[in-house]
Parts: structure tokens; sequence; C-alpha cells
């Protein structure tokens, strides 16, 4: 079969929105893009410069994405060269690494041909993450609730989520792993009913569009945020002065460093102003839902 360059364009994603942790993620319009050509060996180049350490990797997540799906299938893939550029910030709880196993997946179906179904690909990419929550959002896009045991998927999805979306971005690096060690082995019986509650309350909000009882119980998370607050500057404060601004809410984004606020279309520019005047250390960007989720098209030659 001939040969055709394509590229594979996957959204960004943030997870948990408080008490959802592990389940609920919201593709964010910030994308990860990688240009796939013919090649005699796989080769990397990014060409955003907080990933370049990532460029020539031979242990790189897509390419491991990629032969991990070809593996599932008993195929071999050919090799290529991925170009890649992303605006997904690297390391900051905006799903960049399960933008790049869904990125690796997608190549794997098309170079092979696999015509996979769509859950196949979460189950894969869930396998990797360790949950379904980013890997479902990246790509089906829009809003997923999943629950996945290692033996069932199961997700609700939620196409269009009409919001505004503020993520603070911190200057420096937290790695999922170190968040993930701040956690207890154990929480009380009372702490997880309190946490199943805001999450129950959460899920059926989101799946309604109430974004004002979304708002209230993205605040009432009992299995993460407490424990991970501490490591990010003015975290009561900006939460308060973002309900005192009228965003619906806030939460840690995914295992953080970065801060996701909800807010009413429209209003988002107002907060965003408040917010870079009072807390100048963080990086504000504004963006919103995607309802596309991973996308490959041919590379017009």
């Amino acid at each position: 079969m001939k040969w055709k360059d394509f590229t594979v364009t996957v959204p960004a994603s943030t997870a948990n929105l408080g008490p959802g942790f592990d389940s609920i993620g919201l593709a964010l319009d910030l994308h990860l893009s990688i240009h796939v050509s013919q090649a005699s060996e796989w080769t990397v180049r990014y060409n955003e410069e907080s990933y370049q350490h990532l460029s020539g990797s031979s242990d790189n997540l897509i390419i491991a994405a990629a032969k991990k799906t070809a593996a599932a299938y008993g195929r071999e893939l050919p090799p290529a060269k991925l170009e890649i550029d992303t605006d997904i910030p690297l390391s900051r709880g905006l799903g960049s690494s399960a933008a790049a196993i869904a990125g690796g997946i997608e190549i794997a179906d098309r170079l092979l041909g696999l015509n996979m179904p769509l859950k196949e690909k979460v189950e894969i990419g869930t396998e990797m993450e360790g949950h379904p929550d980013n890997i479902s959002a990246s790509l089906l896009g829009g809003l997923t609730i999943s629950y996945a045991d290692g033996e069932e998927l199961s997700i609700v999805h939620v196409p269009e989520v009409e919001i505004g979306v503020l993520i603070l971005v911190p200057p420096t690096e937290f790695l999922t792993t170190e968040s993930r060690g701040l956690l207890p082995e154990e929480v009380l019986h009372k702490t997880a009913v309190r946490g199943s509650m805001a999450a129950n309350v959460l899920s059926a909000a989101l799946a309604t569009g109430d974004w004002n009882t979304v708002g209230r119980m993205m605040e009432r998370d009992e299995f993460h945020e407490p424990f991970r607050k501490s490591r990010f500057p003015d975290f009561d404060i900006i939460r308060q002065a973002c309900r005192d601004h009228g965003a619906y809410g806030s939460a840690i984004s995914g295992a953080g460093p970065s801060l996701f606020i909800a807010a009413e279309k429209g209003k988002e520019e107002e907060i965003r102003q408040m917010l870079s005047e009072r807390f100048p250390h963080y990086d504000c960007l504004l963006t919103k839902p995607s309802t596309a989720g991973i996308k490959a098209v041919q590379t017009v030659q």
C-alpha cells in the first residue's frame, strides 16, 4: 500500500472536576498535533521549546502507545517520522500524557488500517494511563464520565458543554507521581460517603447542564484536593476571588498543579483580568471545551 502522510490532532483535557476523581474528564481547546511521515526508523521531533528534551527519545510515549496498540492486534508497525506541535502545557495537569497516548493509538490504527472502535481505543489508553478520565475525553471530545475496573469500561458522553474555561498555570511543573504520593492510602467511611454524595450530584448536574450546582459540588471534594491544595500558592484565596467575580467554581486540574475554573460564557475575560492582576505568578489561559475528539486527516501534498 502506498504511504500517505497524515496528521493526528488530539485535544487536551482536564480531569476530576473536584470529586469526580479518576472518572470525569473534559476535553479542552488546546491541542497536540502529530504529523506522521514515512521513515526508515522511528524519529520524534517536537517544535515546542518546553518539549525539546523529548525529541529523539526512543521510549517516547506516543511511540510506546502505537506499538502497544499494534501488539494487541498481533501486528508490527512500520517506522515513521513524527513532527509534533503542541500548545498543551507539559506536566501541568492538562492531560499531556493522555493526549500522547491517544495520539499513538490513533497512529497505529491509521498505519495498520485497524478501524478500531472508540471504546477499544479508550480501553488501551486506560490500561496505559491507569484511569479513564483524561484519555476518554481526549478520544471522544466533550465531557466524559467513566467507570473502569480493569474488566469493565462504561462511559457516559456529553458531547457539548457550554461554559467558559480559565486555566491558572503555575511556573513550575508538578509530576503526577509526586502528586499521587500526597494521597492517603485510606479515608474514613464518613469521608468517603460525603465524597461519593458530592460526586453523584456533580455527575447528575454535569449531565443536565446545571453548572451552578456543578460549581458548588466541584468544591466539595474529599478524595484528593484536601491533600494537594497546600502545594498551590493562594489556593483558598484564588477560589474565593473566583466566586466573588461570578465563576461557577474551581478545582485542581487533574493531579495539578494547574487550576481549572468554570465560568459563564462571556464572563471569563473579566475573571482573567482579575486573576492576572492579583496572582501574577500564575499564567492565566482562556480556553473552552472541545466538542471534537481525536482526528486524523491526510496531509495535503
